[in-house]
């Protein structure tokens, strides 16, 4: 266990520095750039043709798609007179880990993640009863949490690589350095923005609560009776930390739709600290701000957030997961391969669609060996995968052991989506697929599925401007793939598909299909190619002091125009159709709560309900006594 750790990293004057950022582009085009300013014009108004107009609405791409094929042509044309480009990446780093391991600390992490997995299930420790456990199965008490809790630190501790400044050292270096100039102003104000816009009205829109939410406050209202799942079996399976989350918060919220928003709002404003540092690594923290300031104010996750379900913890865990990969592959660093899988195992515990980001993790890391020559860089990546999987699997332990015992459970609902056990498919698997995954490409442009819960039906996942820089940043990556074949670019891009995948693998009921709540792990490579055009197009303008002026002028001027469509849609569009859509049970509700307030016994407050009519546990939770139907 005292096997010395040796620092793996180059020499300092051998290895740029782990956080040098290079310069915000590669070349400054001399003259006015007219053909980029060109682009995002045409871009915007073939994207505002594929609005939705008219009564029932609808879409036409005569215009648009002529539009946007002529702004493409455009970007390209400014691409190859180094005129527009994206922010170069960052230098990669190499180091050689000596692949060193404190021996009996893995050793007795091993012993203790065994242990775990048996008390998450069994009552016993190897045929002796243990005193004071609970009498059911599937329950989190302090035994097997504290058995858990020590693998996972013992398992970290063994592979972890004392670095140089330690963590604590550069955090203090960090703090001292740290001064109040335009830039931090900048990002605060950005920040205070996606927390206010989030929470703005967040009690009323949308006002009224649905079936899912019945469910999910069922198991909240059973966590505050003591009852500790650690899968929640109901309504074909929930993971646990969203619901444990908004537990949490019922002491501020009661037990009410208001705490599981805050719960969901909470989820999707962690997740925006990454999507900055992810700015940074694909090469400007101007990247990261721009990325952030479109999605703290964008329709997409405001909407997810607001339905108030565990929708938000998909792109929470999937900006960290990436981030840390991405970082780790560039920096060759062991450690940042445990954070990502840390990353990941804990973001297995939060949504079910993200079931598919280990297989997204392994692509990723196969592009990177496909692109790299360096014989040792792709040897250390391979085996610090395997490290990534085993420390995911660490923080997995509770449903990894329920999955086995109750496989038809866990598995039941993705099973259900992607072959025939309910219904058979409609058609040849690839005929299916290959028309999920094109309709999956049109729904950050085109349509973002019929779901009115947490979107608006028949309209684009995007706003006008979003849409817009999207498309040409997308294609800006791609050319410059096509050009340089970093594995960084194709990386970003197989990012989408890859996080769509939970709804393009809706094989059985593709009708299904896009939809904004499983495709929600895509809002981090969206937004960060919104990022990618906007800062390429603002670094086109020039870096003098009147042509930054112009740079920013712009940027504060798209923002605006997102910000003013994006509120219409959230807190109008959206709010409107949804009241339209779902039943009044807060009104329901309120009768219910002035009866027993004026004397009447609980036990004699009944609904008589009708088909199809509405879910009458919700109505009790208005009125103030959950867990009633």
């Amino acid at each position: 266990d005292t096997t010395q750790l040796v620092e793996t990293s180059a020499p300092e004057s051998e290895a740029p520095p782990q956080n040098a950022e290079l310069p915000v582009t590669n070349y400054q085009s001399p003259s006015f750039p007219w053909r980029s300013l060109l682009a995002l014009l045409l871009a915007l108004i073939a994207q505002r043709s594929f609005e939705p107009a008219g009564e029932p609405p609808s879409q036409s791409a005569i215009l648009g798609v002529p539009l946007y094929i002529a702004a493409l042509a455009l970007m390209v044309w400014a691409f190859i007179r180094r005129e527009w480009a994206p922010a170069p990446l960052p230098a990669s780093q190499s180091n050689t880990d000596q692949m060193k391991v404190r021996g009996l600390t893995f050793l007795l992490a091993i012993l203790y993640g065994i242990v775990t997995f048996i008390l998450m299930w069994d009552l016993r420790i190897f045929g002796v009863d243990v005193p004071r456990w609970p009498t059911e199965e599937n329950q989190f008490n302090a035994w097997n949490i504290t058995f858990w809790l020590i693998s996972i630190f013992l398992f970290i501790r063994a592979f972890w690589i004392k670095e140089s400044p330690s963590l604590g050292q550069r955090i203090a270096d960090a703090l001292s350095r740290l001064r109040i100039t335009p830039w931090t102003v900048l990002v605060v104000a950005v920040f205070a923005l996606a927390v206010f816009f989030r929470f703005y009205h967040l009690g009323a829109v949308p006002r009224e609560m649905t079936s899912d939410h019945a469910e999910k406050l069922m198991d909240v209202f059973d966590i505050t009776e003591g009852k500790y799942s650690i899968y929640f079996p109901r309504n074909t399976g929930r993971e646990p930390l969203y619901i444990y989350l908004s537990a949490l918060l019922t002491p501020f919220f009661g037990i009410s739709f208001l705490d599981i928003k805050v719960a969901a709002v909470i989820g999707g404003l962690l997740m925006l600290p990454y999507l900055y540092l992810l700015g940074k690594e694909l090469g400007s923290k101007r990247i990261g701000l721009l990325a952030v300031a479109f999605a703290a104010i964008a329709y997409w996750p405001g909407v997810i957030e607001r339905f108030a379900l565990r929708i938000s913890f998909y792109p929470l865990f999937v900006a960290p997961t990436l981030y840390y990969l991405i970082r780790g592959l560039r920096r060759q660093n062991r450690n940042d391969f445990i954070l990502a899988g840390a990353a990941l195992g804990i973001g297995l515990n939060g949504y079910m669609p993200f079931r598919i980001m280990p297989f997204a993790v392994v692509i990723i890391v196969l592009v990177y060996i496909l692109h790299v020559r360096d014989a040792q860089a792709r040897k250390q990546s391979l085996l610090w995968l395997g490290l990534l999987a085993l420390t995911s699997f660490m923080f997995f332990i509770p449903l990894a052991r329920y999955a086995i015992e109750n496989p038809d459970i866990f598995g039941y609902r993705a099973l259900t989506r992607v072959s025939s056990l309910e219904t058979p498919l409609p058609g040849p698997i690839w005929q299916v697929f290959l028309g999920n995954l094109w309709n999956a490409a049109k729904e950050f442009n085109w349509y973002n599925g019929n779901i009115w819960v947490h979107s608006i039906p028949r309209r684009p996942a995007l706003d006008v401007v979003g849409g817009a820089l999207f498309l040409l940043g997308f294609f800006l990556v791609l050319i410059r793939y096509l050009r340089s074949r970093h594995w960084t670019d194709l990386t970003l891009l197989l990012a989408i598909p890859l996080t769509q995948m939970p709804s393009i693998l809706s094989l059985a009921f593709p009708v299904e299909n896009p939809s904004l709540n499983r495709t929600a792990g895509a809002i981090v490579p969206v937004f960060l190619l919104v990022g990618v055009a906007l800062d390429g197009l603002m670094s086109a303008l020039g870096t003098g002091k009147r042509r930054s002026v112009i740079a920013w002028s712009l940027a504060g001027a798209l923002f605006v125009l997102s910000f003013v469509q994006n509120y219409d849609l959230i807190l109008r569009q959206y709010n409107s159709q949804y009241e339209y859509n779902a039943w009044n049970t807060s009104e329901m509700g309120t009768v219910m709560k002035d009866a027993i307030a004026s004397g009447v016994p609980v036990d004699n407050v009944w609904i008589v309900p009708y088909a199809f009519w509405v879910d009458t546990r919700l109505p009790s939770f208005w009125a103030g006594v959950p867990g009633r139907d």
